[in-house]
């Protein structure tokens, strides 16, 4: 299983008084050769600020040209995903991930009902109908998250003091995001981190 390595924290810290208000951060995803990792999830929950479901926040995860888009999405608990099909074919969309179990049989255009994704975790989706249809719903208890670019950078606004970051990556397969302690200084900062196999 990979394991997730924080390798260095480099932090431009004001030589004023201790700040307790947020910053920019960046983090950066490599794999153990140094590569980036792009599309990585990162998630950030913040010591002391305790986040509450997210009661009305809405998603999408469509389906074009046979394929989910996008095929990594990120919401915080709580968050209600609709899956709109734009393709002139059926799709038949299911999850058995405990994370969230769900089937919305052969339809076209939008389900009337959107799913509720209430647990955090992993929820690997397909489609009944077209086998090479996949994508993956990461389910964060936090309001800080993001998704990794192509240099496999993300930037994150961040308050001093020490948080738990999570990561995923499509090489973790169904593992619920991996975890480690995170310490913030005040003022802004690079994080590198290493996703290992």
């Amino acid at each position: 299983m990979p394991l997730l390595r924080a390798i260095s924290l480099l932090t431009a810290a004001s030589m004023g008084a201790f700040s307790v208000q947020a910053a920019e951060w960046t983090v950066q995803v490599r794999d153990a050769g140094g590569a980036p990792v792009p599309n990585a999830a990162v998630a950030v929950e913040l010591k002391g600020q305790p986040a509450p479901p997210a009661t009305g926040a809405k998603a999408e995860m469509a389906q074009r040209d046979r394929q989910f888009q996008p095929q990594l999405l990120v919401v915080q608990t709580g968050t209600s995903v609709n899956f709109p099909n734009f393709d002139t074919v059926r799709h038949h969309v299911y999850s058995f991930s405990p994370t969230k179990k769900f089937e919305l049989k052969l339809y076209s255009g939008t389900p009337s009902e959107p799913v509720v994704f209430d647990q955090s975790g992993v929820a690997q989706l397909g489609c009944n109908i077209h086998d090479r249809m996949s994508a993956h719903i990461v389910v964060v208890d936090t309001p800080v998250f993001g998704i990794t670019d192509a240099k496999g950078e993300l930037k994150l606004n961040l308050p001093a003091g020490q948080h738990r970051l999570r990561l995923w990556a499509t090489r973790l397969g169904n593992a619920a995001p991996t975890a480690q302690p995170l310490t913030v200084a005040a003022g802004t900062g690079v994080l590198k981190v290493e996703l290992k196999d």
